[in-house]
């Protein structure tokens, strides 16, 4: 594939034959599509199904985090409109046997 090629173009997709071009996992999530006019989008997921990333062709993405447990709650958003949703617990780090915690 060549840089600023689209997979579209690499496989050489017929979209009026085809229609829209999916890749899909093992669990039928998206992972790219792309539509006839050449935009397109990519998707990434955690082992949970998850959606942790995305990104397309203008140029937005947004990223994501959860919480580990059975809920999954999101605990992290950030896109690149400058969005950011922090509900993540804070870290703390220890230096000379004082403990110390980032506040917003």
């Amino acid at each position: 594939m060549k840089d600023g090629q689209t997979i579209g173009q690499w496989l050489n997709w017929d979209f009026e034959a085809n229609g829209v071009l999916k890749i899909q996992n093992k669990d039928f999530r998206i992972l790219y599509q792309e539509l006839s006019n050449g935009f397109w989008s990519k998707w990434e997921y955690d082992s949970q199904g998850n959606e942790i990333y995305h990104d397309d062709s203008t140029g937005f993405w947004v990223k994501r985090e959860y919480y580990s447990d059975s809920q999954g709650n999101q605990i992290y958003y950030e896109s690149s409109n400058g969005t950011i949703i922090d509900n993540r617990i804070p870290e703390v780090i220890e230096h000379k046997g004082h403990k110390y915690q980032l506040i917003k």
